[in-house]
């Protein structure tokens, strides 16, 4: 085995002596372990050259897997510092200032409405902003912030694409079946806008995990369609001083609604002290829903988050947009700050 590790020295150091690459020398010393462990295998018990090179193949198998793992191990790390790196100078170059001929034109139809311009276009580029679920509501509004060039999206869910899901989430397609909602939605928006940076989360939005998740953005959009998931976000937004876009849909009918406790208006537990008991408030799954719904509904909330981070108009803070599909009527109703919130009565605006 000594005389085996000496030649493996010996080519290493003759090949960097004589300027070859890594991979070449690598290449040499891999061809060198390859006929030792073939001397093994086809050699008798006994054979001078089989007992001088260690006299058995199971520990040259051994040794070879383990440089194997070794080197799998160092090449994945390289793939994900290179990824790391990668989106580090992409997000970099979505901070900047400055957009290229490609941005000017995409956003153009932007830039020359007069709420807008040139320093709106700007502020969504710097903007970050985080989607809670990839689903019916999530879906649309992933695509049009990514469309409208939303410099930094994040995307939460621990969902994966079914197919009875594409009746309405429209960001998926039939060939994303079975794989998790963010990666098939980070794929659609990348390919939709690639001057953007996607985020994708595959977990469930949790308590251990929201603080230090929403520290990292603006805004956060809430698409889920589970009363506890709202809660935890409407409790950590406040206490995080973030907006929040919450929507919600049934049947034919859609609501939303701007939650900002810092700067005025209510939160999302002063207008929904308590979850509703099981059975009154059905999920899309128990009660059906109409499918461009959702479209509409999360499209409504990706206008919101828009005129939030632009400064444009008037968002739907201290009020509720209701939308009925069913009889195309729309209606908006006033919300009050409760004084008794255990969430944000505390909050001073």
């Amino acid at each position: 085995m000594l005389l085996v590790f000496f030649l493996a020295a010996a080519l290493w150091g003759i090949g960097w002596m004589a300027g070859v690459s890594r991979t070449a020398r690598s290449a040499s010393v891999a061809v060198l372990l390859l006929g030792v462990l073939t001397a093994q295998l086809i050699l008798p018990y006994g054979h001078p050259l089989r007992e001088a090179t260690g006299g058995s193949a199971a520990i040259w198998l051994i040794l070879g897997g383990f440089a194997v793992l070794v080197l799998l191990y160092s090449r994945m790390l390289k793939l994900l510092r290179a990824r790391a790196v990668l989106t580090q100078d992409k997000e970099q170059t979505m901070a900047s200032d400055q957009f290229s001929e490609t941005e000017l034109e995409r956003y153009a139809r932007h830039i020359v409405l007069r709420e807008l311009g040139g320093p709106g276009q700007k502020r969504l580029k710097k903007a970050r902003v985080l989607v809670i679920g990839a689903g019916g509501l999530g879906a649309p509004a992933l695509q049009y912030l990514a469309a409208a060039g939303v410099g930094t999206i994040g995307v939460i869910d621990d969902d994966v694409v079914e197919n009875a899901n594409l009746q309405r989430q429209v960001i998926h397609r039939d060939t994303d079946i079975g794989i998790p909602k963010v990666f098939s939605a980070q794929q659609a928006m990348e390919s939709q806008n690639p001057n953007v940076v996607v985020r994708p989360y595959h977990r469930r939005l949790t308590e251990e995990i929201a603080s230090d998740l929403f520290d990292e953005y603006d805004l956060i959009l809430d698409g889920t369609d589970n009363f506890e998931t709202r809660y935890l976000a409407n409790r950590t937004a406040v206490a995080r001083g973030k907006p929040l876009i919450s929507g919600a849909l049934s049947q034919w009918e859609g609501q939303l609604s701007v939650f900002n406790p810092a700067e005025s208006g209510p939160c999302y537990q002063c207008i929904f002290p308590e979850a509703p008991a099981a059975g009154l408030a059905p999920s899309c799954a128990e009660a059906g829903v109409i499918g461009p719904l959702p479209g509409v509904v999360g499209s409504m909330m990706a206008v919101e988050a828009i005129k939030v981070i632009t400064g444009a108009g008037q968002p739907l803070v201290g009020e509720m947009l209701i939308y009925d599909a069913l009889y195309g009527e729309s209606r908006k109703i006033a919300l009050s700050k409760r004084a008794d919130c255990p969430i944000c009565a505390a909050v001073t605006t």
